[in-house]
């Protein structure tokens, strides 16, 4: 049986362990605690500056406040006012604010750690301040998460029993576990990480003012990629694409679904059967790199022309991506051995292989990059900037 906990190294990344053998052994099937994963962390930003984001009307925020002695949970969505957060106390209250990485740059530094996984299967980087007692109750998650300690102690609890009870409690608006037993306990310090997947009950709570980074992956549920396929492919279905029965013979019972008529909505149905490997490609890259938020991109209302574009990048200047833009690509072969498809933000651009490459992977673009891409790849581009998927950057010392 793999080991729960481990102890990272100088010599070793934050898994502690070759990727291979974290994703052979644990992903998707055990907990691990990573000891120093991270080795002398400090967060890139302080409290204050979470509290104050969570006041701004388009950031993801809420408020989980614990009455230990009513044993009452409360939660609040934000934003919030400042005048709020004094009113709290000093114990028993976790702000959580989601998408920290499109927000903060040092924050989405972090990801490169994890560039062992799909990039487009991570979904985001929530922070959550705690003061002591901080807690959002026990809980399950159905996706895989990482959870860096970036600074003060929270206490971990985690119930690595298959069987263990999953119900909910009636009289919480979280979703709280109304039993939970923990088989394992330990206190997180700054630098370590446990990595939890999908199922596992867990709960934390502060020792004292801390907070946790948690690095969570985008898991559609199957309802929302059937639902969403079924919707792209009725979008493309004719208004005269009805049930028919030409063949229908007289009825000899009229309340009847008999078998002929099921055969019909078989057929009347076909569309979303006979999909191929090609279509369903390109749905599922359109859908996996639209942002889950209800927030879209839009152009700057003075978003330069391109030939302004081209000639401040000649000047040392970039392109940089918007923070909330997601980027994936896949290979079309059906379009020849280096074609392939860029998906940004719910859109797609065929292109060759190395652009989408390269466009995928790179939040900054410069002259160089600029002048790498295929003729697909540069109309792309150019749709992408007029629509505020990228901002010209003139100051060539922008940090790459």
């Amino acid at each position: 049986m793999a080991a729960i906990e481990v102890h990272a190294s100088a010599s070793t990344n934050v898994l502690g362990m070759p990727a291979a053998t974290f994703l052979r052994d644990y992903w998707q099937k055990a907990p691990l605690l990573i000891r120093q994963a991270l080795p002398g962390y400090s967060p890139p930003l302080a409290p204050e500056d979470l509290a104050g984001l969570a006041c701004e009307e388009a950031a993801l925020s809420r408020l989980v406040q614990h009455d230990r002695k009513a044993d009452r949970w409360r939660l609040r969505t934000g934003p919030f006012a400042e005048s709020d957060f004094p009113k709290l106390g000093k114990k028993d209250w976790t702000l959580l604010v989601q998408d920290m990485d499109k927000w903060d740059a040092d924050v989405r530094a972090l990801l490169a750690h994890f560039r062992f996984l799909p990039a487009w299967r991570v979904d985001d980087v929530m922070i959550s301040y705690a003061t002591p007692g901080g807690s959002v109750g026990p809980h399950v998650d159905q996706y895989d998460v990482f959870l860096l300690q970036a600074q003060g102690r929270r206490r971990w609890q985690i119930d690595t029993d298959p069987g263990a009870p999953r119900g909910f409690r009636a009289d919480a608006e979280l979703k709280l576990l109304e039993r939970f037993t923990p088989s394992h306990d330990w206190v997180l310090e700054p630098g370590d990480i446990l990595y939890l997947p999908p199922g596992v009950p867990h709960h934390g709570e502060a020792m004292d003012a801390c907070m946790t980074f948690s690095i969570g992956m985008r898991a559609p549920a199957q309802a929302e990629l059937l639902v969403d396929l079924a919707e792209e492919i009725a979008a493309a279905l004719p208004e005269d694409a009805r049930y028919a029965d030409p063949d229908l013979r007289e009825a000899s019972d009229a309340f009847e679904i008999d078998t002929a008529a099921l055969a019909r909505v078989d057929q009347a149905m076909a569309a979303m059967q006979s999909l191929d490997a090609a279509a369903r490609r390109d749905w599922f890259g359109r859908f996996i790199t639209r942002y889950r938020s209800a927030g879209e991109i839009a152009a700057a209302p003075r978003t330069p022309r391109w030939p302004t574009v081209e000639k401040a990048l000649a000047a040392g200047g970039h392109l940089q991506r918007h923070p909330f833009a997601r980027t994936a690509w896949a290979a079309a072969s059906d379009h020849g051995p280096e074609a392939a498809t860029l998906f940004a933000s719910g859109a797609a651009w065929p292109m060759q292989r190395a652009s989408a490459q390269l466009l995928a992977a790179r939040e900054l673009l410069d002259a160089a990059a600029v002048a790498a891409l295929d003729p697909g790849a540069l109309a792309a581009l150019q749709s992408l900037h007029a629509a505020g998927h990228y901002r010209l950057e003139p100051d060539a010392r922008t940090r790459r």
